[in-house]
């Protein structure tokens, strides 16, 4: 059985495909492997938003709290995707919840040690920010079909 390191992990997940090795080697000092079983909270609607998961297996739950329907899954996400961009930006604060639907493996990066990483090397910090600005792009546009299937009937 061949064991991977966190760097070749890193450098496996899709998120970083392309991904320079010099800059794959600087954010391997920024994570660690993490597991998640079945309904555990990952993120909780407004706590402090420090970590991002690149998720290795099974699936989780985005879900947003609506009054009278109680928590409302978003979207759901799996193997190979990414979790988690509030660490990003100030306030650092989560938007929704999210749960682990099956057991989840990830590799979970620390947003305090990025930020100092992309401070001493602004190319790394931008490389980064596009990738998550093409995240960021695609969810919006799962969302503008969800909202398209809510409310596409109504005439």
């Amino acid at each position: 059985m061949e064991i991977n390191t966190l760097e070749q992990m890193l450098a496996g997940h899709p998120f970083f495909q392309g991904m320079s090795a010099e800059h794959v080697k600087l954010l391997t000092g920024c994570a660690k492997n993490v597991r998640f079983e079945p309904g555990q909270a990952m993120f909780r609607e407004g706590q402090l938003a420090e970590t991002f998961y690149l998720l290795r297996s099974g699936r989780v739950a985005i879900e947003l709290f609506a009054p009278g329907r109680g928590a409302v899954v978003l979207q759901t996400l799996g193997e190979g995707e990414v979790l988690g961009w509030s660490w990003i930006l100030e306030p650092f604060t989560t938007r929704f919840d999210v749960r682990a639907i099956e057991l989840t493996r990830a590799l979970a990066l620390d947003g305090s040690c990025l930020r100092a990483k992309f401070d001493a090397d602004p190319r790394l910090g931008y490389d980064l920010m596009k990738r998550f600005a093409r995240v960021i792009s695609e969810r919006l546009e799962a969302t503008r079909f969800e909202l398209l299937d809510v409310y596409g009937d109504a005439q």
